[in-house]
């Protein structure tokens, strides 16, 4: 099944390097909708769960949209206890802001019910504490496993206000009722993702089981418990509390975010804990891979202005999954500067920055709605920026550069002032530059080419990862696609056998086509793509495409292809070999692989079998 939620970021979620809605004033007079639209956008309450079954901090890079300086609190009260006393029950493990909070909470007449570290923190701040052993009449216990999962403690936070057996039960036994439950938890997810990793028995210990049953009991008894997991809504409590009202809605906001704080939690543990299985159980190596049942948690980072088209709204999210812990990504780069990142930015700079990764050799890739129009590698990397656009320089304006060295203050002037080979005079427009690090000067220079531009600064994905992607009702995963020319064969099928520098130019081009869609045809020689055929329902359309756009260059040019070729004779094999390509590198495959062979021996052209398919859809 798939399931979609929100909830609250864990507390190692990475802070965006733009603007931030910040809670500036507060206004107890205005409607409670602002102040839930406040708690659950300004990046504080964002959180997506995807939950998959089959059956069996590093800086955010877009800034997180803000409306308005001024988040309005409800007017609200709380319902009195059992006893009449208003009570408040605080254990956390994340101790910030705890003393404005304790402070705040006795000056407005609650008594404090906490436990270990958390009572003691709160009395060295002069704050009054009843420590939960004084109600459960018992002593922590099994090293602090067992201290608050007792009668007189989810008694009080689970009894129905308005069920008269209810508090009689409480009353019968001594219990008094929580109004306001404070919980955070154990900090899993750094401790399993710290440097060096976790021993199996500490992972284990570092799962929290009484927060979570606190979070939730308060998050179900809602009506009654407000229950609060993120420092950062302390103030607004608080003010809440102030009021001489109530507002369900704002206590129901606080609920969920509980509940998804609590969820993503868990699928951390979750994650972690198959991990442990992996190799050690009957399933298959495959079986380890894919889970039978998957959550991947989703933190929001920003609301967008608008999807793939204006009348589309559109968000962007940022997988928390315990696996894409520095691994590296175009989510978790940097923005040094420029207008706010749109859906098709993000798309555009995640084809852009994966395709240049690839290359070990200084390169500069230009990417258009998500193909590479123009890839070079050179020692000198001006050179190799000037020969990308050179390849498609219509289709690169108001593309993306991308870049896999640093960017220092020649390159950024040439980016700057590079004119468009079609004229030579309209200076290059770019809607955003990517690379893995920047010069002071360098970052300067190109700060100054345009105020939209948006700068990234990028970590490489790592190898290995997850591929995941919907389809309508479901999601598809795979491996990602990490094969280089150096993780394959070229197999020589043809009489004639290609020289060093042909070889060299069809390894290129294949790792050129292997992130064009599909049908995919490079040209490319000389460690430079000379044109592309990208998109096409047929694969000779994409070969004259391609052809058209490397021109007379073509001639002793590589050629790549993502798929077999499914015929030779009057076909995309025969054209390729007539317009003086003097290699092709294809997976071979097809039931006619002798007729491919049989016309490059006819012309002189050298064949390569891959053996590899590079379907991207």
């Amino acid at each position: 099944m798939f399931g979609v939620g929100a909830a609250a970021p864990t507390s190692t979620a990475a802070p965006t390097t733009t603007a931030h809605t910040r809670l500036h004033s507060i206004n107890a007079t205005s409607s409670s909708n602002t102040f839930i639209s406040a708690l659950i956008g300004s990046g504080r309450v964002q959180f997506c769960s995807l939950r998959l079954n089959c059956g069996g901090p590093i800086k955010a890079m877009a800034d997180t949209n803000t409306s308005t300086d001024t988040i309005s609190v409800p007017n609200s009260a709380s319902h009195p206890s059992a006893s009449g006393n208003k009570q408040a029950l605080i254990s956390l493990s994340d101790k910030k802001d705890l003393a404005f909070l304790g402070k705040g909470l006795q000056e407005l007449g609650y008594t404090i019910v906490s436990t270990g570290g958390t009572a003691s923190t709160l009395e060295s701040a002069g704050v009054s504490v009843t420590k939960v052993e004084q109600l459960t009449s018992f002593p922590e216990m099994l090293d602090g496993r067992v201290k608050t999962l007792h009668p007189s403690i989810h008694g009080g936070i689970l009894a129905r206000r308005d069920q008269k057996h209810h508090m009689d039960d409480l009353n019968k036994h001594g219990i008094a009722t929580f109004d306001v439950v404070v919980v955070n938890l154990y900090p899993f997810y750094n401790k399993v993702t710290s440097t060096g990793g976790i021993e199996f028995e500490d992972g284990i210990e570092n799962i929290d089981i009484g927060g979570p049953a606190m979070i939730r009991a308060a998050a179900k008894n809602n009506k009654d418990v407000l229950v609060v997991v993120d420092p950062q809504d302390y103030p607004l409590l608080l003010e809440f509390l102030k009021g001489g009202g109530d507002d369900q809605l704002f206590r129901r906001r606080l609920a969920w975010k509980a509940f998804q704080h609590v969820a993503s939690y868990d699928s951390a543990v979750a994650e972690w804990l198959w991990k442990q299985t992996s190799g050690i159980s009957t399933s298959s190596a495959d079986d380890d891979k894919f889970p039978p049942s998957l959550t991947v948690p989703l933190e929001r980072v920003s609301s967008l202005r608008y999807g793939e088209n204006p009348h589309q709204k559109a968000a962007f999210y940022v997988d928390k999954r315990l696996a894409e812990v520095n691994a590296g990504g175009i989510a978790t780069a940097i923005q040094h500067h420029g207008k706010s990142m749109s859906y098709n930015n993000y798309l555009d700079a995640d084809a852009a920055w994966n395709c240049v990764s690839e290359f070990k050799n200084p390169t500069c890739v230009v990417v258009k709605h998500t193909n590479p129009c123009g890839v070079a590698s050179r020692d000198d990397i001006l050179e190799a920026y000037r020969l990308a656009v050179k390849a498609d320089p219509v289709s690169a304006f108001g593309g993306i550069v991308a870049f896999n060295v640093e960017i220092d203050e020649a390159l950024a002037k040439e980016i700057r002032e590079f004119r468009s080979p079609t004229d030579g005079e309209t200076r290059m427009f770019y809607e955003i530059v990517v690379a893995p690090k920047y010069t002071e000067k360098g970052l300067e220079i190109l700060q100054k080419k345009s105020k939209s531009l948006r700068i990234l600064e990028a970590q490489k994905n790592e190898k290995g990862k997850l591929s995941l992607r919907q389809v309508g009702g479901g999601w598809l995963a795979q491996d990602s696609d990490d094969l280089t020319p150096q993780d394959i064969q070229f197999n020589l099928v043809s009489e004639k056998a290609p020289q060093e520098s042909e070889l060299r130019d069809a390894e290129f081009a294949w790792l050129c086509v292997k992130h064009v869609k599909s049908n995919a045809i490079v040209i490319a020689k000389n460690n430079c793509m000379l044109g592309m055929g990208s998109g096409q329902p047929n694969r000779v359309e994409s070969l004259r495409i391609a052809l058209k756009k490397a021109g007379d260059e073509v001639k002793g040019a590589a050629l790549a292809s993502d798929a077999f070729f499914p015929f030779a004779w009057k076909d995309a094999v025969e054209i390729a070999c007539e317009n003086g390509v003097s290699v092709i590198a294809e997976p071979g495959g097809s039931i006619r692989d002798a007729d491919a062979i049989d016309c490059c021996n006819k012309y002189g052209v050298s064949l390569l079998f891959t053996n590899v398919r590079h379907f991207r859809h």
